[in-house]
């Protein structure tokens, strides 16, 4: 901090900009206002028939025209709710690796790309440090906007040559006001202990910014109610003009009939405070030992008449509004009329003026990097100058000394001269050669090693691929049927599910057969995949059948309307119907494409038994063990009689475990005697769909920050589109096996397990 030095803090809101200029007394420790200017908009940027951009150079000019800045610095906010705030709670760590590990957190928390934003951060005060260097219960303060925004909040600016050395957000410039004027904190000093939290909230136009602080922790929300919505409200109640409307609110209590303003007023009311309840609501349960304290409330918004006391009854808390700046000094400033008038609107160009003195705890600035390398380049060149210019001044000496030496040195005396330099060459090429072998021997070691870690970066990409297929599988979560009658279940099974690379899909591609890739959509035919990749087979069968649904709900349409369709989407999305909780995941984002039905044979007729199968085949010795048959109903593929005493060497049975687990403890089943199964021959199986299919699809590993939106969700496959399968009971066409997994097709009497319910 140099004594002296001078700084603006410049707010331009939807009212009007607002500017305060001060300066720093070292010898006097305070902080002088030295100038303010406040220049009103003729309209609120945010109404219809406003040009704000324009509105914004008339009052930029306005301010330049009216205040010498000289060489002062230059703070400017921006509005918190185009910004991205968040609070993260970092695990111990060495301080060395803030940054790294605040990257590796920014790339997950910020939903845009790093490159298309401006970012910084900072850690916040409460972290204490072992003698380790390792951070303990360390908080990061991440703030992020994107750059085109940031580029047209700076472009009047720089249009002017106005150049700014602090660009802040809003509410940490709140923050700034509230620790150095409300709590006390200067750099350097012992911090005064501060126990309960208080809640500013800056009531704007169209917003208000809500911080909740003890002057160490921050919680910052945006509140979407501003001045305006009071004004809208009287226009429609009240039939009014907005320019009426506004004057209205800012007069309410002079008004004929105060009482019909209030009413007129009052859901707003109602609507601001439950807004500001539900926001302190979550800051209370996400820090449960957090003690509330107070509520200050700024910006000219709340000048509104009867909206402290509302407030104060309402949320039952102490609620102040600033009306004097303890931290200031400069009577001609601090008691000008205008400045009195507005004085509730100048606590972000105030924040925003201490930052910019270095006098708080907030450092980070969303000021673009190219401009302020630029700006260091430019100031740092007179010394480079500087520095080339006595560079050169002693190299030009120093030629000179050299040539009288040369001069006066005889050509015979560099004969052991050269001698010496030529042993000395020989031996650098001897240790150039050494140099050459170790470092062969360091890019083998270097290969090897990333050979081990070369699958760390898309690990977990794989485990995103197996949760996108399972996601991908249509789900029976919430129906109310009897899950024995499995035609009308929606499961699909996947019997096995294989990878394999490929140096170029473009292989793989080139091999399905043409009416495979009818299949796929309109993009994947049109265009292969290229490249390294994955391809995934994935077999699977399903025994879905609806009757009534023979375009959607049979056979092989069934999965290509299901799992098929599902893989051609770029996410999946689907609603618990318990919990409502709401699923998401990437697919064709993810990287698969070109998925396609490989295998398809028609679908055959097998037996099911509803109830079970009787027991007239049972091994005696399994009957005098007491062996249960555990199980839910006769599925058709289980393939034996799991349950305590079974036999190992018991032939698989179409009809699967009986259901309830009915044990033989010493009776005969044929005879029906006690504890055997009754000799019904009246159960009779009836005939079920059974459907084989085999997908295959690619697969690029695309990581998160690569992933966007290529097109609108693939729509439900059309069965018309799709190459029509076999009608049951025909002749098939020959079935092409996928190329990484041959399926073969079941046999009549073994066909593989379906899912357990």
């Amino acid at each position: 901090m140099a004594d002296n030095q001078a700084v603006w803090g410049i707010e331009i809101g939807q009212a009007g900009l607002k500017a305060i200029r001060l300066r720093y007394a070292e010898a006097a420790g305070q902080v002088i206002a030295a100038a303010f200017d406040y220049v009103p908009h003729p309209k609120l940027l945010s109404q219809p028939d406003a040009a704000p951009d324009e509105l914004i150079r008339q009052a930029l000019d306005t301010f330049l025209s009216r205040n010498k800045i000289g060489g002062d610095l230059i703070a400017i906010g921006l509005p918190g709710q185009t910004a991205l705030a968040k609070f993260i709670q970092l695990p111990p760590v060495e301080a060395g690796r803030v940054a790294e590990i605040v990257k590796y957190e920014a790339r997950q928390q910020i939903p845009f790309a790093l490159e298309d934003v401006e970012w910084d951060f900072q850690t916040l005060g409460g972290s204490d440090q072992e003698a380790g260097g390792f951070l303990l219960d360390a908080e990061v303060g991440l703030f992020a906007m994107k750059k085109e925004q940031v580029a047209h909040h700076l472009k009047p600016f720089l249009d002017r040559k106005v150049e700014a050395e602090v660009v802040q957000i809003a509410p940490l410039a709140l923050f700034n006001f509230l620790c150095y004027d409300r709590y006390g904190i200067r750099l350097g000093a012992d911090r005064p202990g501060i126990e309960d939290y208080t809640v500013l909230v800056d009531m704007g136009a169209d917003n208000s910014s809500l911080l909740v602080t003890n002057g160490t922790k921050i919680w910052i929300r945006n509140v979407p109610i501003g001045g305006n919505h009071f004004t809208r409200a009287l226009t429609k109640e009240m039939k009014l003009t907005f320019a009426k409307a506004e004057h209205l609110k800012c007069n309410a209590t002079k008004s004929p009939d105060p009482r019909a303003v209030f009413q007129a007023l009052r859901p707003i009311f109602n609507d601001y405070v439950s807004e500001i309840q539900r926001s302190i609501g979550y800051f209370s349960s996400v820090n449960r030992t957090a003690k509330i304290g107070r509520l200050i409330g700024v910006g000219n918004g709340f000048k509104l008449a009867g909206l402290q006391k509302f407030l104060q009854q309402n949320l039952q808390y102490e609620v102040d509004r600033v009306d004097h700046f303890q931290g200031l000094v400069g009577d001609h400033v601090l008691t000008a009329p205008l400045f009195q008038d507005n004085l509730l609107t100048f606590v972000v160009p105030y924040g925003l003026a201490l930052q910019a003195l270095k006098l708080t705890d907030i450092h980070t600035t969303l000021l673009p990097r190219e401009i302020a390398v630029a700006r260091l380049i430019r100031r740092k060149k007179p010394w480079a100058v500087a520095t080339a210019a006595s560079l050169l001044c002693g190299m030009a000496i120093s030629t000179a000394g050299y040539g009288n030496v040369w001069h006066s040195v005889s050509t015979e005396r560099f004969g052991d001269a050269e001698k010496q330099a030529e042993e000395i060459a020989a031996e650098a090429g001897s240790l150039q050669s050494k140099y050459s072998a170790e470092e062969g021997r360091n890019t083998t070691a270097k290969a090897a090693g990333d050979q081990l870690v070369g699958m760390l970066p898309t690990r977990e990409m794989w485990l995103e691929v197996y949760k996108s297929i399972n996601e991908c599988l249509p789900r029976d979560i919430g129906l109310q049927q009897d899950e024995n009658d499995i035609q009308k279940l929606n499961r699909i099974s996947l019997s096995s599910l294989t990878c394999k690379k490929y140096a170029d899909l473009s292989a793989w591609y080139s091999g399905l057969l043409e009416e495979k890739k009818g299949y796929m959509t309109d993009a994947d035919k049109t265009v292969g995949p290229t490249g390294a990749g994955y391809v995934f087979t994935l077999n699977g069968h399903h025994y879905h059948h609806e009757p009534s649904n023979p375009r959607a709900g049979q056979g092989h349409l069934y999965e290509q309307n299901t799992l098929l369709a599902n893989l051609k989407k770029p996410v999946v999305k689907w609603t618990d119907p318990i919990t409502g909780n709401e699923t998401e995941v990437d697919v064709r984002r993810l990287g698969i494409t070109h998925a396609t039905e490989t295998y398809g044979p028609p679908s055959r007729d097998i037996q099911f038994w509803p109830n079970g199968r009787p027991g007239m085949r049972q091994n005696q010795n399994m009957m005098n063990r007491g062996g249960g048959f555990p199980g839910s109903g006769g599925f058709p593929d289980s393939g034996g009689f799991p349950g305590a005493g079974t036999r190992a060497d018991l032939s698989p049975m179409p009809g699967g475990p009986m259901p309830g687990g009915a044990p033989f403890r010493g009776g005969n089943p044929r005879l029906g005697g006690p504890g055997g199964l009754p000799n019904d021959e009246s159960v009779k199986p009836i005939l079920i769909k059974r459907t084989v299919f085999t997908i295959q699809f690619a697969w690029v590993p695309t990581p998160v920050e690569k992933r966007t939106e290529t097109a609108a969700e693939t729509p439900p496959v059309d069965p018309n589109a799709i190459a029509a399968p076999v009608a049951d009971g025909a002749t098939p066409p020959p079935a092409t096996s996928p190329p990484d997994a041959p399926v073969t097709q079941p046999g009549p009497t073994t066909p593989a397990p379906p899912p357990m319910p």
